[in-house]
Formats: structure tokens, sequence, C-alpha cells
């Protein structure tokens, strides 16, 4: 049996074996490299409204011309799940993002260059902003450039603070993007209703009362080249 005073000197042992732990499981969780994790690339997607060059699977990479403004789905629709990916700018002020939960019938009715509705996880490179303003419109206020989500169309969804001017967009906590022709890591965890995103290793932004909680992932061409990686998703039960 340990006295008291040993087992006091065990505890700070404990405690430091613990912290270890629980660093290490968030970092398997973001990085796609827990079990049940599985690759989504070209077999797992279908054009939607896009052009047929408008994306190429390259060595692994997911290659997107910009053009036109436009989506690729997957030929399965999620409800809970995790999903990891890379991604990066290849031009000043781009613009993308990933859809979850995409509403099927906004899908079913683009004819021509458009965006479906559903929950939408914002890709923005940093110039875009200084961009937006430049252009002569409104002040860039209502969004950033580092990690918003927010729901599209019909979609709903409560935002977590801090929350954007409309009160529909959560902003990111903190700002962990990197620029133009730079690697940003996603990790997306999308569970009941409920979306978390980690930029760069750092949770920022999210949201609960997601409606509906079911549906197509989407990536997004919208007007500026951009490349994709190491595209992973482990579904859950």
């Amino acid at each position: 049996m340990y006295s008291p005073s040993n087992l006091l000197l065990l505890l700070p042992i404990f405690c430091v074996s613990q912290t270890a732990l629980a660093d290490q499981k968030p970092a398997a969780l973001i990085r796609g490299t827990a079990p049940g994790w599985r690759p989504l690339g070209k077999d797992d997607f279908e054009q939607v409204n896009s052009h047929d060059d408008t994306w190429s699977f390259v060595d692994g990479e997911i290659h997107c011309t910009g053009k036109p403004v436009s989506v690729m789905k997957t030929k399965s629709q999620f409800t809970n799940f995790e999903l990891v990916c890379e991604w990066r700018h290849l031009k000043n002020a781009g613009n993308s993002g990933i859809f979850l939960w995409t509403i099927p019938e906004s899908l079913s009715a683009l004819k021509g260059p458009g965006l479906p509705q559903g929950i939408e996880v914002q890709v923005l490179d940093l110039g875009y902003k200084d961009q937006y303003e430049q252009g002569g419109k409104r002040k860039a206020d209502w969004f950033t450039c580092h990690g918003d989500v927010f729901p599209v169309g019909a979609a709903k969804m409560k935002p977590f603070p801090p929350v954007a001017p409309n009160g529909r967009r959560s902003f990111p906590t903190q700002e962990t993007t990197k620029g133009t022709g730079q690697w940003n890591h996603y990790y997306v965890r999308a569970i009941n209703g409920e979306v978390r995103l980690w930029v760069n290793g750092v949770e920022v932004s999210g949201g609960t009362g997601c409606s509906p909680a079911t549906g197509f992932i989407c990536l997004e061409s919208e007007g500026s080249p951009i490349e994709f990686r190491g595209l992973k998703i482990r579904e859950l039960p």
C-alpha cells in the first residue's frame, strides 16, 4: 500500500502522462492518422455544373481552374463525419470553399454557373479582403479570410461567437491562415448538426443546430485557381 507521501510523489507523473495522451489524440484526429480514415479521390466525386477541365486529379492532388463558378460533389451523402484536407490558392485574392451537408435539390437546380445551398466552410486567400475594399465595395467587416463557417440559402445554423454583423457567420477566434501559395490545413468535425473547424491545428469557428444535417460534400470553384491535397474522411455513427 502506498503511503500518502508516496502517492503525492506519483501524482505529477500521472498528470503529465494524461496530458501527453490528450495532446496526442487531437493531433492524430486533426491529421487524419487515426484508424478509420479513408482518402477521397477521383472515384468519389462527380461533376455538377463545372466544365470538363475545371477539376483534375494529379498525383494525389485536386487541381481547380476556378472557372466557371461551380462545384463538384461526392457521389455519396454523409451525416456524421470528420474531414481533413490541405489547400492553397495560387493567385492573390483567391476564393473557394467546402460545402457540407449540401441540399440535394439545390444541386439538381444548378443548370449553369452558380453555387448550391448548405453549410459552407470558407476558403479565402488573405488578399481577398484588400481587393474587396479596393474595388470600391462596402467595408469588409462582414467576412474574414481565416475560416468563416456559415449557412447558404435555405440551410440554417446557429454560429459560434464571434458572430458576423449579419448574425449568420461564425468568425474565427484566431487568425491562423497562411497566404498565397502556402498550404493550409483544415480539420472539420460535423456531428449531429454541429460543425467545428480547425485551421492549421487551431479550432477557430463553427456552429450548431445545422439544418439539414446530412447531405453531399462539395468542393467549390469560384474564379481563381486552387489546389487541394490529402482529402480524407472518417464516417462516424
